[in-house]
């Protein structure tokens, strides 16, 4: 059985407002105050304390590039657009910033605490996804060391298996893992390969 995470308390959370002071959002406020939010105005530049925010609103109608201190779907918090107008290019724009949740203005009566938790939510499993692909990204590049190793250590009289064994003694005679003793290998190649290259006059 599939346990369901639990819904967070986000009481005490901090939300940052990157928005004019307007009408629009007044329920907004209202509503991230009844929950439990501390809130932080901004427009048009974000403080320096935005970095230590547990959410970020911001307005699509009226936002721009560089009101953000990271690059497009990097935000160390999760980011709620405010949505007023539906023009095409409004609505790229939020999806390039990688939104984790939508509220449409003006801010009706429900919805913000939602929002909250889906934007949350989206957030932490895009930095999950993004942890394991990185993950497999540096086991790949390890793999492809190793087997760099291997050839750099095998020849006419050695084959791939004894040049593997080789690799696995070296290790264990270092005492670091296969990857690092792979590494290494094909470090000392490479200045070989450097060092035999004949100079220019």
């Amino acid at each position: 059985m599939t346990r369901r995470p639990r819904i967070p308390n986000l009481g005490g959370a901090k939300a940052v407002l990157l928005h004019r002071e307007h009408a629009s959002i007044d329920m907004l406020i209202r509503q991230l105050r009844a929950i439990g939010l501390e809130i932080e105005g901004a427009w048009p530049e974000l403080p320096a304390a935005t970095a230590d925010a547990d959410f970020l609103f911001f307005d699509v109608d009226h936002g721009f590039d560089e009101q953000f201190p990271w690059r497009p779907g990097e935000a160390p918090m999760p980011l709620v657009a405010l949505i007023g107008s539906e023009a095409p290019g409004r609505i790229e724009w939020a999806l390039s910033l990688k939104a984790d949740a939508q509220i449409v203005k003006p801010v009706g009566s429900a919805g913000v605490y939602a929002a909250l938790l889906i934007a949350r939510r989206a957030f932490d499993e895009r930095r999950r996804l993004e942890g394991e692909i990185a993950d497999l990204r540096e086991r790949l590049d390890q793999r492809r060391t190793i087997v760099r190793a291997v050839a750099a250590l095998s020849g006419a009289a050695v084959g791939e298996e004894q040049a593997y064994a080789q690799l696995r003694a070296l290790a264990m005679s270092w005492q670091v893992t296969l990857e690092e003793a792979a590494h290494h290998v094909v470090a000392l190649k490479n200045r070989e390969v450097a060092h035999e290259r004949p100079r220019r006059a």
